[in-house]
Protein backbone atom coordinates (compact mmCIF):
# COMPACT_ATOMS: atom_id res chain seq x y z
CA UNK A 1 0.00 0.00 0.00
CA UNK A 2 1.76 3.12 -1.25
CA UNK A 3 0.31 6.52 -0.45
CA UNK A 4 1.08 9.15 -3.07
CA UNK A 5 1.05 12.79 -1.97
CA UNK A 6 0.95 15.44 -4.67
CA UNK A 7 -0.21 18.99 -5.32
CA UNK A 8 -3.93 19.53 -5.78
CA UNK A 9 -5.12 19.77 -9.38
CA UNK A 10 -8.35 21.51 -10.47
CA UNK A 11 -9.91 18.14 -11.40
CA UNK A 12 -9.52 16.88 -7.80
CA UNK A 13 -12.66 18.70 -6.65
CA UNK A 14 -14.92 15.64 -6.46
CA UNK A 15 -12.43 13.60 -4.42
CA UNK A 16 -11.85 16.45 -1.98
CA UNK A 17 -15.59 17.10 -1.72
CA UNK A 18 -16.15 13.42 -0.92
CA UNK A 19 -13.52 13.50 1.83
CA UNK A 20 -14.90 16.71 3.33
CA UNK A 21 -18.48 15.33 3.24
CA UNK A 22 -17.57 12.44 5.57
CA UNK A 23 -19.08 12.59 9.08
CA UNK A 24 -15.71 12.64 10.90
CA UNK A 25 -14.20 15.16 8.49
CA UNK A 26 -17.16 17.46 9.07
CA UNK A 27 -17.07 16.96 12.83
CA UNK A 28 -13.32 17.59 13.11
CA UNK A 29 -12.88 20.54 10.76
CA UNK A 30 -14.55 23.91 10.37
CA UNK A 31 -16.28 22.83 7.15
CA UNK A 32 -20.06 22.97 6.97
CA UNK A 33 -22.13 19.88 6.19
CA UNK A 34 -23.19 19.03 2.64
CA UNK A 35 -20.37 20.64 0.66
CA UNK A 36 -21.33 21.12 -2.98
CA UNK A 37 -19.33 19.89 -5.93
CA UNK A 38 -19.59 23.36 -7.46
CA UNK A 39 -18.11 25.08 -4.37
CA UNK A 40 -15.09 22.77 -4.46
CA UNK A 41 -14.75 23.08 -8.24
CA UNK A 42 -14.62 26.88 -7.95
CA UNK A 43 -12.22 26.80 -5.01
CA UNK A 44 -9.75 24.57 -6.85
CA UNK A 45 -10.11 26.42 -10.16
CA UNK A 46 -8.88 29.70 -8.63
CA UNK A 47 -6.41 28.95 -5.82
CA UNK A 48 -4.81 31.74 -3.84
CA UNK A 49 -1.15 32.04 -4.90
CA UNK A 50 0.50 31.77 -1.47
CA UNK A 51 -1.72 28.88 -0.34
CA UNK A 52 -0.51 25.36 -1.06
CA UNK A 53 -2.80 22.35 -1.13
CA UNK A 54 -1.93 18.66 -1.28
CA UNK A 55 -3.91 15.47 -1.74
CA UNK A 56 -3.11 11.92 -0.67
CA UNK A 57 -4.02 9.10 -3.05
CA UNK A 58 -4.30 5.40 -2.39
CA UNK A 59 -4.78 3.19 -5.45
CA UNK A 60 -5.62 6.34 -7.44
CA UNK A 61 -8.40 7.46 -5.04
CA UNK A 62 -8.16 10.74 -3.14
CA UNK A 63 -8.25 9.76 0.54
CA UNK A 64 -7.09 12.97 2.22
CA UNK A 65 -6.06 16.55 1.73
CA UNK A 66 -4.00 19.18 3.51
CA UNK A 67 -3.40 22.87 3.08
CA UNK A 68 -0.68 25.29 4.11
CA UNK A 69 -1.82 28.89 4.38
CA UNK A 70 -0.14 32.18 5.34
CA UNK A 71 -1.61 33.38 8.64
CA UNK A 72 -2.15 36.89 7.28
CA UNK A 73 -0.70 39.75 5.29
CA UNK A 74 1.52 41.21 8.02
CA UNK A 75 5.19 41.24 7.02
CA UNK A 76 6.04 40.50 10.65
CA UNK A 77 4.24 37.12 10.45
CA UNK A 78 5.46 35.92 7.08
CA UNK A 79 7.31 33.09 8.79
CA UNK A 80 4.01 31.65 10.11
CA UNK A 81 1.66 29.31 8.26
CA UNK A 82 -1.47 27.50 9.33
CA UNK A 83 -2.31 23.93 8.45
CA UNK A 84 -5.68 22.38 7.70
CA UNK A 85 -6.09 18.69 7.05
CA UNK A 86 -8.70 15.95 6.63
CA UNK A 87 -8.59 12.22 5.94
CA UNK A 88 -11.50 10.30 4.40
CA UNK A 89 -13.36 8.46 7.18
CA UNK A 90 -12.76 5.04 5.57
CA UNK A 91 -8.96 5.54 5.53
CA UNK A 92 -8.11 6.50 9.11
CA UNK A 93 -5.14 4.75 10.76
CA UNK A 94 -3.57 3.72 7.45
CA UNK A 95 -0.76 6.28 7.35
CA UNK A 96 -2.60 8.87 5.26
CA UNK A 97 -2.39 11.58 7.94
CA UNK A 98 1.31 10.88 8.51
CA UNK A 99 2.06 11.05 4.78
CA UNK A 100 0.20 14.36 4.44
CA UNK A 101 1.80 15.85 7.56
CA UNK A 102 5.31 14.85 6.49
CA UNK A 103 4.77 16.45 3.09
CA UNK A 104 3.20 19.65 4.43
CA UNK A 105 5.93 20.15 7.08
CA UNK A 106 8.63 19.59 4.45
CA UNK A 107 6.95 22.04 2.06
CA UNK A 108 6.55 24.70 4.74
CA UNK A 109 9.93 24.49 6.41
CA UNK A 110 12.19 23.57 3.50
CA UNK A 111 10.60 25.48 0.63
CA UNK A 112 8.44 28.29 2.01
CA UNK A 113 10.71 29.57 4.82
CA UNK A 114 8.21 28.72 7.56
CA UNK A 115 9.66 28.71 11.04
CA UNK A 116 6.28 28.47 12.77
CA UNK A 117 3.52 26.07 11.71
CA UNK A 118 0.18 26.46 13.48
CA UNK A 119 -3.04 24.47 13.67
CA UNK A 120 -6.09 23.99 15.82
CA UNK A 121 -7.56 20.65 16.82
CA UNK A 122 -10.63 19.83 18.89
CA UNK A 123 -9.61 18.79 22.39
CA UNK A 124 -11.27 15.36 22.18
CA UNK A 125 -9.68 14.42 18.82
CA UNK A 126 -7.03 12.21 20.42
CA UNK A 127 -5.90 10.56 17.16
CA UNK A 128 -5.14 13.89 15.50
CA UNK A 129 -3.45 15.26 18.61
CA UNK A 130 -1.18 12.21 18.74
CA UNK A 131 -0.34 12.65 15.04
CA UNK A 132 0.56 16.31 15.48
CA UNK A 133 2.69 15.58 18.55
CA UNK A 134 4.51 12.89 16.54
CA UNK A 135 5.54 15.68 14.15
CA UNK A 136 6.78 17.98 16.90
CA UNK A 137 3.68 20.12 17.47
CA UNK A 138 3.05 21.26 21.02
CA UNK A 139 -0.15 22.43 22.69
CA UNK A 140 0.16 26.16 23.36
CA UNK A 141 -3.29 26.78 24.80
CA UNK A 142 -6.96 25.92 24.90
CA UNK A 143 -9.45 27.95 22.90
CA UNK A 144 -12.69 27.65 24.87
CA UNK A 145 -15.98 27.49 22.99
CA UNK A 146 -13.92 27.68 19.80
CA UNK A 147 -16.53 26.46 17.32
CA UNK A 148 -20.13 25.35 16.97
CA UNK A 149 -20.59 21.64 16.22
CA UNK A 150 -23.87 19.75 16.26
CA UNK A 151 -25.57 22.55 18.18
CA UNK A 152 -22.91 22.84 20.91
CA UNK A 153 -19.75 24.85 21.37
CA UNK A 154 -16.57 22.78 21.54
CA UNK A 155 -13.06 23.58 22.75
CA UNK A 156 -9.94 23.41 20.64
CA UNK A 157 -6.22 23.31 21.28
CA UNK A 158 -3.90 25.75 19.60
CA UNK A 159 -0.80 23.80 18.57
CA UNK A 160 2.41 24.90 16.90
CA UNK A 161 5.72 23.52 15.67
CA UNK A 162 8.74 25.81 15.75
CA UNK A 163 11.75 25.33 13.50
CA UNK A 164 14.74 26.56 15.44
Amino acid sequence: MTILVRAVEPDDYEGIRETMAQPLAQANTLQLPMPSVEMWRKRLADPQPDHKSLVALLDGKIVGNAGLHPVGPSMRRRHCFSIGMAVHDAYHRRGVGSALMAAIVDLGENWMQATRLELTVYTENEGAIALYKKFGFEIEGTLRRYAMRNGEYVDSYSMARLKI
